[in-house]
Formats: C-alpha cells, sequence, structure tokens
C-alpha cells in the first residue's frame, strides 16, 4: 500500500510549502483509503491537533515520538547541511532550543489510538521495523510504549543547558562543540550499549505485572514446521488460518500474534490474504515481523506467553526459532523444560512456565513458554512422512488445536488462582481445595501438590488424582486415601475422555466399543502389547471417583481385559499379563491397562516409566474391586516415592543402574513371577497356566 509522506519542507513539488498544503495532502490520500505519514516536528498539541482530527472514525491515529536527547538534536540539527527548511548549521540551535523547551508530550487524549516513544537509535530501528512491515490486515496494539519518567535531577539538568543555549543565540559550530561534547550518534550508541549492559534492579519483576496486558491474554508464535521441516507454506497457511479461526470463536477475550523473523516473511502474507478473506477478527489476530524473543520490549506488543517450534528432544540447537527461544530462555528455560518433558511427539505441545531468573520473564516478562512439535517432510529429520500431507495435515492440525489449548489452559489457572503462585525453576504450586458434602462440608481444607512432569512424551505426565468425599467419616480417612479429584486437567490430557465421549468420531481407533467402554491401543505402548479399556461414564476420571456404585461397570472391564488378555496369548503362548490402573494418571478418563509383561517397546524409555507398571503405583483390578467393596474407595501409596525407586526386574528383584541393562537382563532372566502376581494377577496362556499349576 502507498504510504505518501507528507512534510512541510517538501510539500511543494520538493520545496518548501505550507501545513495547509501538508494538511490538503494528507485529506486526499485518506480518502483513498491510504497510509499516511505526517513528517513534521508537531512538538506542541496545536500544531498536532488538525491532523488528528482529518483521521476522525475512518483512521487511527499514531505518534511516534522521536524523544531522543536534547544534546543529540541540537548536535544533529547544527551538523547537517544542505535541509530542505534550512535548519542547520550555527541558527540551528537556538530554532531547535526554543522548540524543545515548548515541547507537550502526546497524550491518548488528544485522540491518538498508539503512542510510541523512541529513547535511542534501537528505538527508532525497531519502531521504523514495525511500521515497515505492516502489510494490508495488520495492526499495532493500542497503548502508550516507551515512555520513561525523567527524575527530577535529569529534568533541572536539561532545562539549565536549554536555557544555557538560549543565551548563546546564533552560535557557530565550534562554539556550539564545546557546549555538547561527545553528541555524536557513535558516542550517544556507545553509552546506550553500556546502559544496557548493567543489571537494572528493576527486571527482578517481569514487565508486565498484570496477566491480561492490553484487556486480552496474548500468545505469539511461529508458524510450526515450514523451515526446518520443510512443510508446504501454502498448505500449512491454511491450516494456521483454520485453527485460529476456530480458536478465536470459542473465546472472544484473547489475542493471537503470528511472528515470522522476516518483513518480507511469504507465510506472513500467505496468512493475512487467508484470514482477510475468511474475516478473522484483525484486532484479535495480527502478524508481526521481528524477534519473538523481543516481541514486548521491541514490538511493544504486551504479549505474555510464546510459543516454540521445537523439536522431538526438546533440546536447544538446530536453528530458527527453537534456538532463538531457548538462547534468550537461558540456562534456567532449559532446565525447567527438561523437567516438565523428555521429549515430545509430533502434534502435541507441553507448557513449561518460564523460571524467574530467565532473561524471557525478566526482560519481555513472558510468562509462559508453549512447545509445540509439527509434523515433518525433511528426510534429514526424524519422522520424515515422505510427503504423506493428509497424515500432515493430521498432525499439523493436532499441533495448533494443542498449542491453543494448552494457551486456554494457562489462561484458566492464571484466572483460577486466589493466591499469589510461587513459581520457581520447573515447579509450579497449584493449591487445590477439598470439598465435603453434607455435615462434612466445613471440614474442607486445601492440599498443595507439586505438578512434575516425567515420561518421553507428553502423555506421561504424572499428578496426584484426589478423589471426591462425601462424607463425614470418609473425611477421617488416613492420609493414604485420596482426597478430590477436582483439578483443572491440562488440555493434553482429554485425548482418552474425548475417545470415549464421541466415538462416532473415532471409529478406526477402536479395537472394541460398548455403552460402558471403549478399547483402543495405547499410543505408546510400554510392551509388545499394551491395550486400554477406557470407562465411558462421564464424570468418572481416575480411581480416585470410584465408589460402590460404580463396581458393576469395573467388572465388566476387568472381564473383558481378560479376554483381550487371552486373545493374545493364544496368538502368542510367550505372552503373560497384567490388568490394571495407575494410582495417578497422566491422562483423564478412567483407564484399565492391559499389558504384557515383557516390556519390549522403544517407549518405555525411563525409571518412571519402568516403576509405574511395576511398583504398587500399578494397582491391580483385582484388588481395586475388592478395595471398593470392602470400603467404598480406593487408597493409594505416596507415587512420587514409588516413581523413584531404584530399578528392579519384575522376576528376581535384582537391582539395575539404567533401563538398557535391565532390559538386557529380563530377556535372559528365568525366575518365575513373585507369588503375590501369581494369585489371578497375571494372565498366561491356557497351556502355560497349566504347566505352571504343575510346578507349584
Amino acid at each position: 500500500m502507498a504510504i505518501p509522506l507528507s512534510s512541510a519542507d517538501t510539500i511543494a513539488n520538493g520545496k518548501a510549502g505550507t501545513k495547509a498544503q501538508c494538511l490538503k495532502s494528507a485529506a486526499e490520500a485518506l480518502k483513498e483509503g491510504k497510509n499516511v505519514l505526517i513528517d513534521r516536528c508537531n512538538l506542541e498539541l496545536e500544531q498536532r491537533s488538525e491532523f488528528v482530527k482529518l483521521c476522525g472514525a475512518q483512521a487511527d491515529a499514531h505518534a511516534v515520538v522521536l524523544d531522543l536527547p536534547a544534546r543529540l538534536c541540537i548536535s544533529r540539527s547544527v551538523k547537517r547541511t544542505g535541509h530542505e527548511g534550512n535548519l542547520q548549521g550555527g541558527k540551528a540551535a537556538a530554532v531547535v532550543n526554543r522548540m524543545l523547551q515548548k515541547k507537550e508530550p502526546p497524550k491518548q487524549s488528544e485522540g491518538f489510538s498508539r503512542i510510541v516513544f523512541c529513547q535511542n537509535e534501537t528505538d527508532v530501528r525497531n519502531a521504523v521495523d514495525s511500521y515497515s512491515s505492516l502489510g494490508l490486515f495488520d495492526s499495532l496494539a493500542s497503548g502508550i510504549f516507551g515512555q520513561k519518567n525523567l527524575d527530577n535531577k535529569v529534568q533541572q539538568g536539561i532545562m539549565k543547558f536549554l536555557k544555557k543555549l538560549d543565551t548563546v543565540g546564533n552560535v557557530s559550530q565550534d562554539t556550539f562543540k564545546s557546549e555538547c561534547k561527545d553528541l555524536s550518534p557513535e558516542s550517544v550508541k556507545e553509552k546506550e550499549d553500556r546502559k544496557d549492559k548493567q543489571i537494572n534492579p528493576l527486571l527482578q519483576k517481569p514487565i508486565f505485572s498484570d496477566f491480561h496486558c492490553n484487556g486480552a491474554p496474548t500468545l505469539a508464535f511461529p508458524s510450526i514446521s515450514t523451515s526446518d521441516f520443510q512443510f508446504n507454506q501454502d498448505k500449512a497457511s491454511d491450516v494456521i488460518v483454520d485453527a485460529v479461526a476456530n480458536f478465536l470463536s470459542k473465546d472472544d477475550k484473547v489475542r493471537l500474534i503470528l511472528v515470522d523473523l522476516s518483513p518480507k516473511s511469504n507465510m506472513l502474507s500467505l496468512v493475512r490474504f487467508k484470514a482477510s478473506k475468511k474475516n478473522v477478527d484483525t484486532k484479535r489476530f495480527s502478524t508481526y515481523a521481528g524477534d519473538i524473543t523481543r516481541i514486548n520490549t521491541e514490538g511493544q506488543l504486551k504479549c505474555n506467553v510464546i510459543a516454540n517450534a521445537t523439536n522431538w528432544r526438546l533440546k536447544p540447537g538446530g536453528g530458527g526459532v527453537n534456538a532463538a527461544i531457548f538462547g534468550a530462555g537461558g540456562k534456567a528455560l532449559e532446565i525447567a523444560t527438561k523437567k516438565q518433558a523428555e521429549t515430545i511427539s509430533p502434534g502435541t505441545s507441553v507448557v513449561v512456565t518460564i523460571p524467574t531468573t530467565s532473561p524471557l520473564y525478566q526482560r519481555e516478562g513472558f510468562t509462559h513458554v508453549i512447545h509445540v512439535l509439527g509434523p515433518n517432510m525433511n528426510p534429514q529429520r526424524p519422522n520424515c512422512l515422505q510427503n504423506d500431507y493428509v497424515k500432515g495435515f493430521k498432525i499439523l492440525h493436532d499441533a495448533y488445536n494443542s498449542l491453543f489449548e494448552n494457551f486456554a489452559s494457562v489462561i484458566r489457572s492464571k484466572n483460577s488462582e486466589k493466591e499469589d503462585d510461587r513459581v520457581s525453576e520447573g515447579e509450579h504450586c497449584e493449591s487445590v481445595k477439598i470439598s465435603a458434602v453434607g455435615s462434612a462440608e466445613n471440614q474442607a481444607s486445601h492440599v498443595e501438590q507439586k505438578i512434575k512432569r516425567e515420561g518421553s512424551h507428553a502423555s506421561d505426565r504424572k499428578k496426584k488424582c484426589i478423589p471426591h468425599v462425601h462424607d463425614e467419616e470418609e473425611v477421617q480417612k488416613s492420609s493414604k486415601t485420596a482426597h478430590s479429584t477436582k483439578r483443572s486437567w491440562p488440555s493434553w490430557s482429554h485425548a482418552l475422555h474425548e475417545l470415549a465421549m464421541n466415538p462416532e468420531k473415532h471409529k478406526e481407533s477402536y479395537l472394541e466399543i460398548s455403552d460402558d467402554y471403549v478399547i483402543v491401543n495405547d499410543r505408546y505402548p510400554k510392551a509388545k502389547r499394551h491395550i486400554l479399556v477406557i470407562a465411558r461414564l462421564p464424570g468418572l476420571d481416575c480411581l480416585a471417583d470410584l465408589r460402590c456404585n460404580h463396581l458393576p461397570l469395573l467388572k465388566k472391564m476387568h472381564v473383558v481385559g481378560l479376554k483381550w488378555a487371552e486373545k493374545f496369548t493364544n496368538d502368542d503362548p510367550s505372552l503373560v499379563f497384567r490388568l490394571g490402573y495407575h494410582s495417578a494418571p497422566s491422562m483423564r478418563q478412567l483407564h484399565l491397562h492391559v499389558i504384557s509383561q515383557d516390556f519390549e517397546s522403544s517407549h518405555l524409555k525411563n525409571r518412571k516409566h519402568w516403576n509405574s507398571f511395576n511398583t504398587l503405583f500399578f494397582c491391580d483390578s483385582v484388588d481395586i474391586i475388592k478395595e471398593i467393596e470392602a470400603n467404598g474407595l480406593a487408597s493409594m501409596d505416596d507415587y512420587e516415592k514409588l516413581l523413584s525407586l531404584e530399578l528392579r526386574c519384575h522376576h528376581c528383584k535384582s537391582a539395575h543402574p539404567n533401563i538398557p541393562r535391565l532390559k538386557s537382563h529380563i530377556a535372559s532372566c528365568k525366575a518365575p513371577f513373585p507369588i503375590q502376581l501369581q494369585n489371578g494377577r497375571l494372565v498366561f496362556s491356557s497351556t502355560r497356566s497349566s504347566a505352571a499349576a504343575c510346578d507349584t
């Protein structure tokens, strides 16, 4: 789009003109639907008021204030030659001095929607970049940015300097140089660089303490898979616009900003064009060309959360956005990420609370990073889809949906916090309210539970489940009895719930379906055979929710689990199965694991994976049914201690230093299973069961 430049110094065919000519030219350009840049000093309210009036309801008025040091402004005006308005040389000092003493900084009450104060050369360059990169459908956030309050001593020094110049009058350049030392742009830049390197005590707190910046929580995100993973940009832009439009239709109080480093980005142009055709609200979705790790300080857009197009290892490096975000986040972000997750799978995302020691928190005010992994079309990278865009589309849609859902979960978490949560590296404390019904209502208390992340993929996060408390007697259960499950499940944990509640959408995923349950293969099996029997009863999230009235359902799930285990053992008599539940599952919706005891799987990678199936953390289906029959609810041990136990063979109980050594031992271990598992808790083939009975 053409951007006319109106300046009184050149308005008359390249020669000096009048303010009236500037106003006329600007008005004509606005009627043609063009953007207009007014190049005037406009230091006084009266000088700029008529230009602001031109905008009316047809355009937004922005002010870019070159609030540079007075000495620098005067020095430059004195040194320049060939100025269109002849403001140069010795007389320039007195003129600029008089103008500066009348300076009235612009205010939004004058009619400006956005005011940006540029305090140094870097601010000026950033402002130029921000405006030059804007496309037809782009917009910038309203508000006041970059304004600094001068303390009294600094203000007094400036006024003293200006008054001194006022007494000098029309000075020569040599005289002026003696008054203004070290005022070249280079020396000023050096001073700014030195200043930037100093530690600012104000950075001990985030710049934007209010989560709802500019009235709406904001996510800045890059395009996923279009750079290093070589996903077709035209196809990717379709997915972005669809995902954005769908997300914004569900939540009218959020903003999204698509970011690319280059102002000439083809991706930004494609998305802008397609978003306009789909009538996506430009006030809630826009694009930005620049460094995503400095979008607040340089772009002045006030984003709360940023997304990272990461690699499957969740490690720094590889170039692009991933390298930039990990580099800007520092070691603190790397450690926090590793505590949250070890790896990530295509189509999923992981939320990481940014540590207070990270520059992304201190400098930019970001509260969270959402790492997201899309599909790969690059044969030089893992999990290449070989141009299978049918599967690629699904994974990319899943990636953006997971990203936006996790952003929404961050917002919900912030909104629900009634206390100040202390955030440290890799840890987020959550206060969970325990509610009791009837006579136990007043016995509610608060329990703080750490939320930790483990596992090789997003579905391995472990959280403590706390069951509902129904009466006074249950409130007084032992500390091992779980408490309320009324907690917020992260967005990625709803996959099983979705399968159970909407079977018509996932017919291809089911091994079996009934009114009470669905059966699927575990997406990340930890053994040769690993299936899930998922309850379809709404509100039944985990063991903690079980009561006596759920016994018929549990018995049905157990029977069908046995049926499938026997089917597998008939196909492969070497297999042995256990049926059970995790005491603190990572995925919402009660599900029974039917898992073979070979544990031959590339997805079983760490101590917590092993211990989640080979300690009391894994609750046998038989035991759960008996306990609920006897007590009315289930009890569980301290899951954190169980998951961190040393690695021990599930046959002979010998200890091993790591997973590879353990797997190697299991392959050759001839010891029988422990006696406590042989009493109806293991499923063998009929042939093997007879042999085992004879041995006994």
